[in-house]
Formats: structure tokens, C-alpha cells, sequence
């Protein structure tokens, strides 16, 4: 790693204690209805202006009568789940929902006026006949078993990102897609927004010169808070089932819903759940989609020091990784209004402030936005959801891409790119094996940023290099009988 320009530091003892706290923690098929699936998209593609190719969006991907419409389940109905589940309402009926909360699950028989059928326990509309697309919006920790008992059961999967909660599931998963041919889209849907598109096609081309610097930003989420000590478990919630594989603690509704990502049992924190959206388009302008860094370094910050019953996942973090090229990519949270009211209020002292931030240029310190910043020998652009920013866009109006410049796949809308892709059993926008290296990429920082050392990464095995223990970190134990082994 290039210390001259980045500086980081040991972990401290509160970053200690929370490691030890963790070392704890970490130590069928079916007969479907597939008459549809063999017809081949109606209609072209299409020319926007700029010469921009698009995937025909909703329309194109209806279909034709009732009878084909494919039957749709939906996994989990808390907020995410209820849009995903609106959105692909559009392509055919939500024909059962399950929720470990059976008060959830109702809400989402309520949402489709009755129509749809209710269960606690997933596994149900796995054995359901009329089911052909399942709309995975769980905690991260159940997203590999039901993507893969899903693909396993004939069922083709829009899963929620992150894809995966250890790099391990990920390699497994890309595994049974491939012998399966299961159609999976993972929920990154920039993919589908065309400003991510231009600004990943105006860095394919050259127009930032030769790439030698990317800064990934995420927004910044506190994680200040706690203890939350065990409560009674509420009789519509099965809490052994929303568990899973994860280790066994007591119920508190903090541990439940929106509020799991900040759990290091459940998920990855911001470094996973905003990390796949943003280091997406970071690795398609950089055309490594399929490879991967070859060392990560990593430091974050853990508000609450480790004590029990509190949020355990850290929620500032600035991170260094390195791809061939060279290009190196720095990856951190922003240090916007609310990062700035949280060191208002406490959370983080100045001193521990400059220290994780030690290194770090003065301009990304003091980035307020989210977004990626590609930075060449001949200029930059910048992308977030407001838009993509830049002189090599601005010079678009007078000199436009030529018709022989390199153009990525389109798609300006990411659920009807899915059920394009179910119909014509295509490969969907935002696949599997993509969504894998991507989220390979945000779980060795976190591996790096818990051991406190650098991580070597050999990405054509998919190995850490010459470290025994955060080898060991690929995978985590599995509470039983929620093992991706016994699917």
C-alpha cells in the first residue's frame, strides 16, 4: 500500500474489544408453468437521442395474456419488499407473500387486496406450482439460502442487495445459478439509470484520459445506539426463524426490519448495504466487473466501543483498495451534515475523527456528496442520483461519442430488464456473477477493517493470500437447521 499517501493506524482498544466481541460471533424440485418463458421478446431495441440503445422498459415486457404471466411470490414485505413487490405487480400477480412476521406477511395480503396467499415459513411458496419468480427482500443473512433453495426449486429471483453476507456464499450461489440456469437479477438499479450508464461510457472511452483514481462515497448512516436488551418476542413474529443462520440472541425490535443492517450478525453495515449500489459503478467504469482488487486496507469507527446489546457495525470507515491498471480506489463515508451533526453530538471525538481520516486528501474530507468520482490524466466525472457532472460531459454537446465508441448494456428500467430476462431467459442487467465480485470487493474491507491489517486478494482464485485467519472470515458458522447445506 502507498503509506506516503494514505495513512492508517492500528486499531484502538475500543475497536479491540468489539473484534473480540465478534471473534464470538464469527467462531425440490417443482412442476412450473414455463410456457412463457421459450417466447422471445416482442419488438427491437430502441434509439434515444445521443445514440443511446435501450431495453424496451414495462411495456415491452408484458405479456401477451393472463395465462402467461408468471406467478410471483414475494419473501420478506417490510418497506423494501412492499415496492419491489408493487413494482413487479406490473409483470404478473403476487400470488402468496411470506414474512417471518406474519403481521407483515398480512400487510402484504391486504397491499393485493386479498389475493395473494400468506405464510410465515418461505419454504411454502417454493412448493408452490403457480410460483415462477420470487422476490427475495429479506435481511442479508437470508439472502443466499432463499436465492439458492429459490433457484433449486425452478425459480428465477430478483434478489435485494447486498447479494451476499460473507464472499463464500457468494462463490456458492454463482455456482448453483450456473448449473441451475436460473435467471437472477440482483437489485443494484443504477445499472438501470441512464446518467451511471453515461458516466461509466464516457470512462470506457477515454474521456478522462488514462484511469489511475476512483472515490467511492457512501452516505452516512450513525450507528450510535443502545443497549437494547431482550424483550418478549411478539406472538406474530417467529424469531427463530428471522434468526437463521446467525447466532442466537435475545429479541429486541431494534434487531428487526430496517434497523438489521446495523447488526454485524445480520449484515455488513453501510460498507455492504450502500456499498454494492455505489462500488457497482465504480467496478463498470472500471471494467473489472469479473476481477477484483488485489489489496484492501481498511479502518472504521465503532460508535458504541463494543458494549453488549448495541449496535455492533461500524458507521464511518475510509478504506484504500488496489486494481491493476494501476488504479487505486478509495472508498469512504462522506462527511456530510449528518456525519457532521453526529460529531455534534459526541459520537466521534475530533481526535478519533483525524485520525480515521488521517491520509486522506483535504478535498474528500470535506465531500459532502455520495457518489463515484472517476479521475483520469485528462479530467473527471462525478455520478450520484442528482446526476453525472463533469467537463468530459459537458463536451458531449459539440463532440458526441462516435458510432464506433464503446457502449454498455441499457436498461432504463430495472425490474422490467428482469422479466425481460425471464421471458427470453437472457442474461439480466445486474447478474449474479457481477453482483458477486462487487460485493467480494465491500466484504474484504470489512474483513481488513476487523482484523486492523491489509488483505492480499488473489481474484482469479477468489483466495486472501498468506493469512490464515482472514482466510477464515470468508465464511461464517451456520446456526442449524438454517445451513446452506442442508437446501
Amino acid at each position: 500500500m502507498n503509506k506516503r499517501r494514505f495513512r492508517f493506524h492500528s486499531s484502538n482498544s475500543c475497536e479491540q474489544k468489539i473484534s473480540q466481541s465478534l471473534e464470538r460471533i464469527g467462531n425440490r424440485k417443482t412442476t412450473t408453468r414455463r410456457r412463457w418463458l421459450g417466447a422471445s421478446l416482442a419488438g427491437g431495441f430502441g434509439l434515444v437521442a445521443g445514440g443511446v440503445f435501450i431495453r424496451p422498459s414495462g411495456a415491452a415486457a408484458g405479456y401477451a395474456s393472463p395465462n402467461e404471466r408468471p406467478g410471483i411470490a414475494v419473501v420478506g414485505f417490510g418497506g423494501r419488499g412492499r415496492a419491489l413487490a408493487k413494482d413487479a405487480a406490473r409483470f404478473g400477480p403476487v400470488v402468496a407473500v411470506a414474512d417471518a412476521d406474519l403481521g407483515y406477511a398480512e400487510q402484504g395480503r391486504q397491499f393485493f387486496e386479498g389475493k395473494s396467499a400468506v405464510y410465515q415459513d418461505y419454504r411454502k411458496i417454493l412448493d408452490r406450482p403457480d410460483v415462477d419468480v420470487v422476490i427475495n427482500a429479506t435481511p442479508d443473512h437470508w439472502h443466499t439460502l432463499i436465492n439458492v433453495a429459490a433457484c433449486k426449486a425452478e425459480k428465477d429471483v430478483y434478489t435485494e442487495k447486498p447479494l451476499t453476507l460473507t464472499i463464500d456464499e457468494g462463490k456458492l450461489l454463482c455456482r448453483v445459478v450456473k448449473q441451475t440456469g436460473r435467471v437472477v437479477q440482483v437489485g443494484t438499479q443504477q445499472r438501470s439509470e441512464a446518467p451511471f450508464r453515461l458516466a461509466c461510457e464516457l470512462v470506457r472511452n477515454g474521456r478522462v484520459g488514462k484511469l489511475h483514481q476512483v472515490i467511492v462515497l457512501l452516505p452516512f448512516w450513525t450507528t450510535k445506539g443502545g443497549p437494547f436488551p431482550g424483550q418478549p418476542v411478539p406472538p406474530e413474529l417467529n424469531w427463530d426463524l428471522y434468526q437463521g443462520q446467525a447466532p442466537e440472541r435475545p429479541y429486541h425490535p431494534m434487531r428487526t426490519h430496517f434497523h438489521f443492517r446495523w447488526w454485524f450478525e445480520y449484515a455488513g453495515g453501510i460498507v455492504t448495504d450502500w456499498g454494492q449500489h455505489h462500488m457497482d459503478i465504480a467496478h463498470w467504469g472500471m471494467n473489472v466487473e469479473h476481477t477484483g482488487p488485489r489489496e484492501v486496507e481498511a479502518q472504521g469507527y465503532f460508535p458504541n466501543h463494543g458494549q453488549p446489546d448495541c449496535f455492533n457495525n461500524p458507521d464511518r470507515f475510509v478504506a484504500r483498495l488496489s486494481y491493476p491498471g494501476p488504479i487505486d480506489l478509495l472508498f469512504l463515508v462522506a462527511r456530510d451534515d449528518k456525519y457532521l451533526a453526529s460529531m455534534a453530538q459526541g459520537d466521534i471525538t475530533p481526535q478519533a475523527d483525524a485520525e480515521l481520516f488521517a491520509g486522506v486528501p483535504e478535498e474528500w474530507k470535506n465531500e459532502k456528496r455520495n457518489g463515484i468520482m472517476f479521475i483520469g490524466d485528462q479530467g473527471r466525472v462525478f455520478v450520484n442520483r442528482g446526476g453525472v457532472f463533469g467537463k468530459p460531459v459537458e463536451a458531449l454537446a459539440e463532440k458526441p461519442l462516435p458510432a464506433d465508441a464503446v457502449r454498455l448494456e441499457a436498461s432504463d428500467d430495472h425490474m422490467a430488464n428482469f422479466f425481460d430476462s425471464v421471458k427470453s431467459r437472457g442474461k439480466p442487467i445486474s447478474d449474479v456473477f457481477v453482483g458477486h465480485r462487487t460485493i467480494t470487493a465491500c466484504h474484504l474491507v470489512n474483513i481488513s477493517m476487523r482484523l486492523g491489517r491489509p488483505i492480499r486478494w488473489d481474484p482469479e482464485q477468489e483466495k486472501i493470500i498468506g493469512d490464515t485467519e482472514a482466510e477464515s472470515w470468508l465464511s461464517r458458522p451456520q446456526r442449524p437447521p438454517y445451513q446452506l447445506d442442508r437446501i
